[in-house]
């Protein structure tokens, strides 16, 4: 079994139902537990500032399914929850996003593993400590505690 830590973002609709709904797919899902769920922060949207502000949350799972079927099955979530393509960065009801999967360090075209902006969103970083203290980036070896 794999630990996967999975970011959810809303800034569309009910956005606290939107995280709660998200969890609650990710745990029906085959081959998916939820572990544990983090606090909700509210954030300034990051790119496009033009949209309403987000609520995020990490949750912590233990999976079977590989990196890519992962990915597949949260965007399926994502749709079931009513996301509509926008633009990057743009406003939506929820976004799934593999923070981190075990140690693994992946850079494909589809899936980059750890997830490229962990480092440059601090309330990212607040929930993985708060899940997990001793967490460690998979690239510099680093604990996360230590970065902030």
């Amino acid at each position: 079994m794999a630990i996967a830590y999975i970011g959810l973002g809303s800034n569309l609709g009910d956005r606290e139902a939107n995280l709660r709904n998200a969890a609650f797919l990710a745990a029906s899902l085959p081959r998916v537990s939820v572990l544990l769920k983090s606090s909700i922060a509210e954030t300034d949207p990051v790119g496009y500032r033009d949209q309403p502000r987000f609520l995020n949350q990490v949750i912590l799972i233990e999976t079977t399914l590989s990196p890519p079927d992962l990915l597949a099955a949260l965007k399926r979530c994502e749709v079931e929850l009513g996301r509509e393509k926008s633009f990057p960065k743009g406003p939506r009801s929820i976004d799934m996003d593999i923070l981190l999967y075990d140690d693994l360090i992946l850079n494909t075209e589809e899936l980059t593993i750890p997830h490229p902006e962990i480092r440059n969103r601090r309330f990212v970083m607040d929930h993985l400590v708060e899940l997990n203290p001793g967490l460690k980036d998979p690239v510099t070896k680093i604990r996360y505690r230590e970065m902030l």
